[in-house]
């Protein structure tokens, strides 16, 4: 794996402090189980080992910047809505190191289609992001309310992220079913959309999609390289080295370090690293390349 790539990373947050609650407000009465409601920090907490530092003790740009540095990484998309302040000032003071994915949420109808505009021009966000299964209520990724947010993504020539297969909070999958994504590619062959979260355990039908749509494409966000499904790691060596795309999760649950530790011991091919790492990312979020 080269080190001196300039890492495009597709999934990073900024941390709130210790006294973040948003998530457990985003998921809210969906989650039903004990741990889930009064105890845990992290929504899927039960599936990892070892949650940065950083997430809990921090708040802010400064310490996700120093760890970017420290791993190479050169830019970092995040997510971002008006009401996440830390956010908004990360990606106002450092718009060299942070690219802004706009939160959205079908349910909202037209108003969320005119906030998702007016941040493309007013913050200048070059995606946007979501999570059927976490919606409130949930909203299938097929789903005619996701249809007009479609239509703006292709619009505004952004590509959307979203969570697919089944969710890492103790919530129901079903709007998340990654064969849902086929009626979303045939009807917008222009959309360019992105899985989150591994598509497991449709890896394999993920990968038929994939080779089967030309906008469609997987990040490989929330999963530890150590755990990157065969499937995927066979197909970007193959024929699927421009679809496959770099994504962590630092600091929401997993740390830059176990990352870069993990990732020389995926592999990819020579030929799939840079786009893997960088190039990718780079012509996906129409990026002009520094080096």
């Amino acid at each position: 794996m080269p080190t001196d790539i300039g890492v495009i990373d597709l999934m990073m947050g900024i941390p709130k402090g210790p006294d973040d609650q948003s998530w457990r407000q985003f998921l809210g009465a969906k989650l039903r189980d004990q741990e889930s409601r009064e105890s845990y920090k992290f929504p899927a907490e039960y599936m990892f080992k070892g949650l940065p530092e950083q997430r809990f003790s921090s708040e802010g740009a400064a310490s996700v910047l120093k760890e970017m540095d420290k791993y190479g990484v050169e830019r970092g998309l995040i997510s971002i809505s008006y009401a996440d302040e830390l956010a908004c000032a990360a990606l106002r003071d450092h718009p060299d190191r942070f690219s802004g994915c706009f939160s959205v949420d079908p349910n909202g109808g037209m108003e969320t289609i005119r906030a998702l505009r007016r941040a493309v021009e007013e913050l200048g966000v070059i995606a946007a992001g979501t999570m059927p299964a976490g919606l409130n209520p949930p909203v299938p990724i097929n789903d005619k309310r996701f249809y007009p947010l479609y239509a703006a993504c292709i619009d505004l020539d952004i590509p959307i992220f979203v969570c697919a297969g089944v969710p890492g909070p103790r919530i129901p999958f079903a709007a998340q079913e990654v064969a849902l994504i086929d009626e979303v590619c045939w009807f917008f062959p222009e959309l360019k959309f992105v899985t989150r979260h591994g598509c497991e355990p449709w890896t394999e039908l993920a990968v038929k999609l994939l080779l089967k749509w030309p906008n469609l494409y997987y990040s490989t966000s929330a999963f530890a390289p150590k755990y990157y499904p065969r499937a995927i790691v066979d197909y970007a060596n193959t024929r699927g080295a421009d679809k496959v795309l770099y994504a962590g999760y630092f600091p929401l649950g997993l740390s830059l370090e176990r990352i870069f530790a993990e990732l020389p011991d995926v592999g990819f091919a020579d030929h799939v690293w840079p786009k893997f790492l960088r190039q990718n990312a780079l012509k996906l979020l129409g990026l002009k390349d520094s080096r």
